[in-house]
């Protein structure tokens, strides 16, 4: 039985690469929780994927042991989360679980765009915050200017900011004293009915469903009957079990404490995730609030390259979306691809997890079609329908108006690169908002269509600003605009996966570039392809392949000119033929490339 007061729940919150992930590490190591040999960088980063590209894509939980100054032995629970706009959710999920929040800050950098989100939904969360100065080793690292900054810019005292170097261990002890002194412990009532909040759960193949709780009021044991609120589901409990990161097998759970059960759940989709945990018998009368839903921003289709597959997408699809809260899905059928899924994600870089972990954990190979976003179509009826693939547009002479969404962008960059950002803005159609400058940056706000940022927006900007620029956004709601279907046809047949939504003033730019890339993508037949771009019955772009010929005059040696002529007239009359019931085969990476657009 632990006291309360000598509980800290906390998360690390930081923007991308700013040291979130190797602070843990130090926190780990330094207290001893897991053994010197077991030790790696990023360790609570287990995914194959997350180590790969470097990045926290799941956030994580470790319950650390640490004998403070003042002679008594705190328990910590920390939970690493992601710094990528598109796991947003993710962070906030965890805001809600713990007290307080460690703010690391890069002090060769400053404070970055999403700095600034994680930052407002830690504040949002009522979150005590301790600012961590992390890279302080480096010869780059400006400790005063960066502490100035965090006081302009977010308007938290950061007089007391810790310098540390996550890298080689400075400063780690003084943080250690930071969580224990500066934040609160969690309150709770322990003869108050059980009440816990579904954190996250996610699949074992040995377990079941491991679910991830924070005990609010009451204590858990193992062995009793507990219900979910939401789906009024009831399970006996099997295993009680902390994570060190490894699971350590524990009696009982009690207030403010954050731990893991499993109780023989079969599927994940029966654990939502803010959902309230209670006992069967003696309930707690009142929910937790739980966590807004996601709403999912970018949509694409997910089809099995081998039709035969289906089944098995739809199984890893499943176990997938118990896993992660944040994707949600719906079966869709497609001319040219067949069975699969229309999927929702929080992002670009959110869709491409999601399509990696598939093909990689569930051995699937995938088609992924153009992503889009959900458009609001008004009929002339007065009725509103939701556009989620351009695919399914209805006849134009129904439809009044058409409505996209919009986003507020915020983007921070260093003032050499700002025209260029600017232009880059102009050129999606963006509306400048505001201008301002925190030292030697600039952070503009702009209202920007989400259409033209789900695409390469974020690697465009990147590029122009040599990956000094930092951007976070959210959405703001919808406005009507000039929007037009723009349809692809191969050989006169239309290719629904490659249909999209586009501004009219653009539509023949976009249109242009999609066939002559198609013309590079799709390989020659023994018939001319016509590849065109059409907005209704009007063709806006024309590319042809021309037809390969196999030389049918080989075999004449000399003779007679008839010969070969009758002979160039018969293959001349095969290819009429072909080219009217010939069927032109699209490979795979066409699709996939021919929607990458370079401007």
């Amino acid at each position: 039985m632990t006291d309360l007061s000598h509980i800290r729940n906390f998360s690390i919150v930081a923007h991308i690469d700013h040291g979130k992930s190797t602070l843990a590490d130090r926190l780990i190591q330094l207290t001893g929780t897991v053994a010197e040999r077991d030790m790696k960088a990023q360790l609570l980063d287990s995914m194959d994927i997350e180590r790969e590209r470097g990045i926290t894509i799941k956030a994580n939980s470790v319950r650390i042991e640490y004998p403070a100054k003042d002679g008594q032995t705190y328990i910590l629970n920390l939970i690493d989360t992601p710094g990528h706009v598109d796991f947003g959710y993710e962070v906030s999920r965890s805001m809600r679980a713990v007290e307080g929040s460690l703010l690391v800050v890069d002090a060769t950098q400053g404070v970055e765009a999403q700095t600034l989100a994680n930052v407002y939904q830690a504040i949002d969360a009522d979150h005590e915050i301790v600012p961590v100065l992390n890279k302080i080793d480096l010869p780059a690292a400006e400790p005063e200017r960066v502490k100035a900054q965090i006081e302009d810019v977010i308007g938290i005292d950061a007089s007391h900011a810790i310098p540390i170097s996550a890298k080689t261990g400075l400063g780690i002890p003084d943080v250690l004293e930071a969580i224990v002194t500066q934040l609160p412990p969690p309150k709770g009532d322990r003869d108050a009915p059980l009440k816990a909040m579904l954190v996250d759960s996610w699949y074992d193949s040995y377990l079941g469903v491991v679910v991830l709780i924070r005990v609010m009021d009451g204590v858990i044991r193992k062995g009793e009957r507990i219900k979910m609120m939401k789906t009024g589901a009831v399970y006996g409990i099997d295993k009680l079990a902390v994570l060190k990161p490894q699971m350590v097998d524990i009696a009982e759970l009690g207030p403010g404490e954050i731990g893991i059960f499993t109780g023989s759940i079969k599927q994940v989709r029966d654990t939502r995730v803010g959902d309230t945990i209670t006992h069967e018998k003696r309930g707690c009368a009142v929910a937790l609030p739980g966590f807004k839903p996601s709403i999912p921003v970018v949509f694409c289709g997910l089809f099995p390259v081998d039709a035969n597959e289906f089944e098995d997408l739809r199984d890893a699809i499943e176990k997938l979306a118990l896993n992660d809260a944040s994707f949600t899905y719906e079966m869709e059928t497609s001319a040219a691809l067949g069975f699969g899924f229309r999927c929702g994600f929080l992002g670009l870089l959110h869709l491409e997890v999601v399509r990696d972990r598939l093909e990689r954990e569930y051995d699937i190979d995938l088609i992924t079609t153009a992503p889009s976003v959900v458009y609001q179509i008004y009929m002339r009826d007065g009725t509103l329908r939701e556009l989620h693939n351009p695919a399914d547009m209805p006849d134009l002479t129904l439809v009044d108006h058409i409505e996209e969404p919009r986003i507020k962008a915020t983007i921070l960059v260093p003032d050499e690169y700002l025209g260029d950002v600017l232009k880059l803005c102009q050129d999606r159609r963006g509306i400048q908002e505001d201008l301002t400058y925190a030292g030697s940056r600039a952070m503009v706000v702009y209202d920007l269509p989400l259409n033209e940022v789900v695409f390469d927006f974020y690697d465009r900007l990147k590029s122009v600003t040599k990956g000094y620029a930092s951007f976070d956004y959210h959405l703001t709601g919808y406005r009507q605009d000039n929007l037009v279907k723009m349809q692809v046809l191969v050989n006169d047949e239309p290719v629904d996966a490659l249909s999209m939504m586009v501004h009219r003033d653009r539509a023949e730019s976009r249109g242009r570039q999609m066939v002559e890339k198609l013309k590079e993508l799709i390989p020659r037949h023994m018939f001319k392809i016509p590849i065109q771009a059409a907005i209704g019955g009007k063709v806006i772009a024309r590319e042809t392949l021309s037809a390969l010929r196999k030389d049918v005059t080989a075999k004449c040696y000399g003779g007679d000119a008839t010969r070969k002529r009758k002979l160039l007239d018969k293959q001349k009359a095969g290819k009429k033929k072909m080219r009217q019931f010939g069927k032109v085969e699209i490979p795979q990476e066409a699709f996939i490339n021919a929607l990458k657009m370079d401007s």
